[in-house]
């Protein structure tokens, strides 16, 4: 239906022209368009017809659109808008069509790369970094992806890494009722984290587990996990370890083992802690130390226990109870193949444990010669002794200033709290004495520069800077500062300084209403060099007054100022009397 809107020209809400498909997946045919209004090449993704029924997962949809065009990043394909459009079918019945409007990235698939052959070590290295860092920033920005694979990366012609369909899996996955129908709309179960597999919450972990799959693949050209179906796999993702990719392809260098296998930890919080600490590691497996055999061996036990395929038989049989392809549902309570499931992963979840009860060892017995480091911070420092004299340990005292700590309170200790050591060990107690002081050194009378350095010198930092007119101090030499000179104060604290402008302001003392003798005496306390002109061209009051003056307004100190006053003789009367 889509391809036959494309060879018509469709036009999405009066703006979006609809030209030919470029791809299709589980839930969208995907267009290449034109955004008439801003004249841009797009790419459109329409929504499969299914899921357009459903007026719910049609909301969820437009706001997680709206969540996902909030990002912005060289990794991630922008969503720019998000709409819903309307369509008649043969019968005369309309329909909504969702759509969301995409950057249009000029590439292929990662899983078309993978399909093609074996990919470079360091191509899958960088792919997986590149992955690694849309994650970073989508995360940091809230949003979890839920839907990893290659199918929704893209590797331009230029070889950037680019992410695509975030927050649409949530919409998705949030619509759908089972693991079945998920994966019927998302795709392949293979990239599925356990918690994804058993309905759990899921969290910024999960597409860290999806990206190790992803590196798994590329490294070795399969999934971790196959199956004939979805829930078989999603029980793998559950119940199974899996291979280091070295055993698949022996040119894969172990370190790249370490990487997968903590990707793929069952538990998430045996996973990489966020995208940033998965990337640092990954790329650090460039150029860093090879891990041992039994390092890897080490590290599988450490993730998925001494006896990874303890759970092997019940696992088989889960499986059996899950051939059926097109499990959906079909009643009001879950399926009787879920109830025995659920029996089944309780059962694997109880073996589990017991088998981990029975092989701890009891670390938490402190043997009879250690002792552990009480927490003593906050106390005062002879509390914080009679704590350490009680476990038999032995305390010294060192002061340390602190900007956050009182003064007289212990900071911390070293070795740290909770640590054991011997009995009579020495613990180093670091007692606050309270913010580190400094003095403050002569600043009035230096230029900006130099004063600033002085501060830097002193430990302290420059504050805020006011410009004043001063007579007799040069452009920018310090007038005052907002602490006293020799004064203590807190190390880093910010001086505020007063410098001068380099002028004075000179007045209008003709309009101002001066007499000659005033404008002089108001000159002269500027520190200004005063020129006095006559001007025999006008009759001279009495007193005398200032007829112009140059200049006026902002001038440069010590410099010179021109008053131009009447001279001339009074006017006379010419009928006096002479002639009497």
């Amino acid at each position: 239906m889509e391809s036959d809107v494309a060879a018509e020209s469709r036009v999405l809400s009066g703006r979006y022209r609809v030209d030919e498909p470029i791809g299709h997946g589980g839930m969208a045919s995907v267009f290449r368009g034109y955004d008439l209004t801003l004249g841009r090449p797009v790419a459109i993704k329409i929504l499969d017809a299914e899921l357009s029924r459903d007026s719910a997962f049609r909301t969820r949809f437009r706001l997680e659109a709206q969540a996902a065009s909030r990002m912005s990043s060289p990794a991630i394909v922008r969503v720019y808008d998000a709409g819903e459009d309307t369509e008649v079918d043969d019968r005369g019945t309309a329909r909504a069509v969702p759509y969301i409007i995409m950057e249009l990235v000029h590439g292929r698939l990662l899983k078309d790369v993978i399909a093609e052959g074996p990919v470079p070590i360091p191509d899958a290295v960088r792919y997986v970094d590149g992955i690694l860092e849309a994650l970073e920033y989508s995360h940091r920005a809230g949003v979890v992806h839920r839907d990893i694979k290659p199918g929704n990366v893209m590797i331009t012609d230029a070889g950037q890494v680019k992410v695509m369909d975030f927050g649409i899996a949530r919409a998705v996955s949030d619509s759908s009722s089972t693991v079945a129908e998920t994966t019927t709309i998302l795709g392949t179960a293979a990239y599925f984290s356990p918690e994804q597999a058993k309905g759990d919450v899921v969290d910024a972990r999960t597409d860290l587990y999806s990206t190790g799959v992803v590196l798994y693949e590329l490294l070795t050209g399969r999934q971790p996990f196959r199956g004939d179906t979805p829930v078989a796999v999603a029980y793998q993702h559950v119940s199974e370890a899996p291979v280091p990719p070295s055993e698949i392809v022996d040119t894969v260098p172990r370190a790249l083992d370490a990487v997968v296998l903590q990707a793929l930890a069952k538990d998430p919080f045996q996973r990489f802690p966020d995208a940033a600490a998965f990337r640092e590691t990954l790329d650090a497996t460039v150029d860093g130390k090879e891990p041992s055999r039994r390092e890897v061996d080490t590290l599988s036990n450490t993730l998925y226990g001494p006896d990874p395929r303890q759970a092997a038989e019940t696992a088989r049989a889960l499986r059996q109870l899950s051939t059926d392809p097109t499990m959906k549902r079909t009643q009001a309570g879950p399926p009787a193949a879920w109830i025995w499931g659920g029996v089944a992963i309780l059962a694997v979840l109880l073996i589990s444990v017991l088998v981990w009860v029975f092989t701890l060892r009891p670390l938490n017995i402190v043997p009879s010669g250690s002792r552990i480091v009480p927490t003593v911070a906050g106390m005062t420092y002879e509390n914080a002794e009679q704590a350490l004299n009680k476990e038999d340990l032995v305390a010294k005292r060192v002061d340390k200033p602190s900007e956050t700590v009182d003064d007289g309170t212990v900071i911390s200790t070293d070795p740290d709290e909770g640590i054991s050591v011997q009995k009579d060990s020495q613990v180093t107690v670091y007692v606050s004495t309270g913010p580190e002081l400094t003095t403050v050194p002569k600043l009035e009378g230096l230029s900006l520069p130099d004063a600033e350095q002085a501060l830097d010198d002193a430990g302290l930092t420059l504050g805020q800077v006011r410009s004043e007119d001063d007579p007799a101090t040069e452009k920018d030499v310090v007038l005052s500062a907002s602490a006293d000179e020799k004064s203590k104060v807190s190390k880093d604290t910010a001086i505020d300084l007063v410098v001068a402008t380099g002028t004075v302001t000179v007045i209008n003392f003709d309009q101002e209403g001066y007499t000659l003798e005033d404008a002089q005496n108001a000159l002269t306390e500027l520190k200004l060099t005063v020129t006095v002109q006559d001007d025999p061209s006008c009759a001279a009051s009495d007193p005398r007054t200032v007829k112009t003056q140059n200049p006026i307004g902002e001038v440069p100190i010590h410099s010179e100022v021109t008053l131009v006053s009447c001279s001339g003789a009074a006017e006379t009367d010419d009928t006096g009397d002479d002639g009497q």
